[in-house]
């Protein structure tokens, strides 16, 4: 192992050794510098213009605009190349071909380099991507200098071997960069099959976002199993190590597993789907996303609580629109002694109905419930079917439509009064014998 890199510092001593002689091979390093100074000018130059041209696009999706990004990165290796391959291609033509090898390497080197980079941006974790973009980089770099045999076997050499069990730093490496890859055709492929799932009306949100989650565990895991595979690695002498892994998750994780079980039984019977208007607790609001592991759900006042699912499945919950739109509400209200019962509960009626979102087709109807100490207690219930609307509102403007049929017919809402007594010298005498 220690001879071959011993044999590559070598080859690498004897290279710089031989620019310090003129001759052909000093002056392609020399020009490869030069064109390396011109492509930054012209970086410097392209990129100002390139990101006026591009603030001015507009409708443009995200992704194109992440492209055009990318692209602005590297136009410094484009320039290089472009300049590079056109002065190869004419050294071919009027000289040697050895006068212009170094010239084509470099050529090729930045064009390898250029469609790393444009891939590895399909990646979407940050460290993922960028572990596999500079594993690919020295990978095609070593390859065209022709040393990634010796590199190889002295990374293969630094190994951890137990019985027939062979981990080496390039399994590690290829590991890395052949399952980076095929995760980032995994989420490729499942983006185009959840954009048609949720496409299709036929399917029910709840059953949408269970569908989406299976396919997505099964692109992943079958990813990540086939990418261990196909750098030769054996996955039977991992079965027994997963599973006391297993055992031991199971024990510290038991609230995890849990909210996956419930976020699948969620999903399955359809008890509370994306868009639900649910209430749990203090906690009202809509759902917006079911995840794997909690439900989103976001209030009025634009809070996202994050509810486990586990206490969806073992908690009260309220779900406003569970198998259809249709609320009732209740508002209580008091009117004098003196005003008529009839009159007052024919004009509540028609208060109710003439708020927008009151229900017609479902009358209002208002109900003597009780003789108070001050007023003539009552119950107003009207139908809504549109809760994602909210509540407090329609309640308020339903009070606000009494007041004014109210106001208008001369019916008054009484408010508790105390009569305070002054006592005369005489009465507070006795009082106080």
């Amino acid at each position: 192992m220690w001879d071959q890199i011993l044999a590559l510092w070598v080859g690498v001593e004897n290279f710089v050794l031989s620019l310090a002689q003129p001759g052909w091979r000093l002056y392609q390093v020399l020009i490869i510098l030069g064109i390396a100074l011109v492509a930054w000018g012209l970086h410097r130059v392209s990129s100002t213009a390139m990101n006026s041209w591009v603030r001015a696009r507009e409708g443009w999706t995200p992704w194109q605009l992440r492209g055009l990004v990318q692209v602005r990165r590297r136009l410094g290796l484009i320039w290089f190349s472009l300049m590079s391959w056109t002065l190869f291609a004419v050294m071919q033509q009027v000289t040697w071909p050895s006068r212009s090898y170094l010239i084509g390497l470099a050529a090729t080197l930045a064009t390898a380099w250029i469609a790393i980079a444009l891939a590895s941006a399909l990646v979407r974790n940050r460290f993922l991507r960028r572990l596999v973009k500079w594993v690919l980089w020295i990978y095609v770099t070593l390859f065209y200098l022709g040393i990634s045999g010796q590199i190889a076997a002295f990374l293969d050499g630094l190994a951890l071997s137990i019985g027939s069990f062979h981990l080496s730093v390039l399994d590690v490496l290829l590991a890395i960069a052949v399952i980076g890859v095929l995760f980032t055709g995994a989420r490729i492929l499942s983006g185009a099959a959840s954009a048609s799932i949720k496409k299709n009306e036929d399917i029910s949100p709840s059953m949408q976002v269970l569908a989406v989650k299976v396919l997505q565990l099964i692109l992943y895991t079958g990813a990540f199993f086939i990418g261990l595979r196909a750098i030769g690695i054996d996955l039977t002498g991992l079965a027994v190590l997963s599973g006391a892994i297993g055992v031991g998750l199971g024990f510290g994780l038991q609230k995890v597993v849990s909210n996956l079980v419930s976020g699948v039984i969620i999903l399955l019977d359809k008890s509370i789907k994306p868009g639900d208007v649910i209430s749990l607790g203090d906690t009202f609001g809509w759902i917006q996303t079911l995840g794997a592991r909690y439900a989103s759900v976001v209030t009025r006042d634009g809070k996202e609580y994050l509810i486990p699912n586990e206490d969806l499945i073992t908690g009260q919950v309220v779900n406003w629109s569970h198998s259809n739109d249709f609320v009732r509400l209740d508002i209580y209200f008091g009117t004098s002694y003196g005003d008529d019962p009839h009159k007052v509960r024919a004009l509540a009626i028609e208060a109710a109905k003439s708020v927008e979102r009151v229900l017609t087709y479902r009358a209002p109807v208002c109900h003597i419930v009780g003789f108070g100490d001050s007023s003539v207690d009552y119950i107003l219930r009207f139908w809504i079917r549109d809760p994602t609307a909210g509540l407090t509102n329609i309640r308020g403007n339903v009070y606000l439509a009494l007041w004014d049929a109210f106001q208008a017919n001369g019916i008054s809402i009484p408010f508790p009064q105390r009569e305070v007594r002054m006592l005369n010298e005489r009465d507070a005498a006795a009082l106080g014998d």
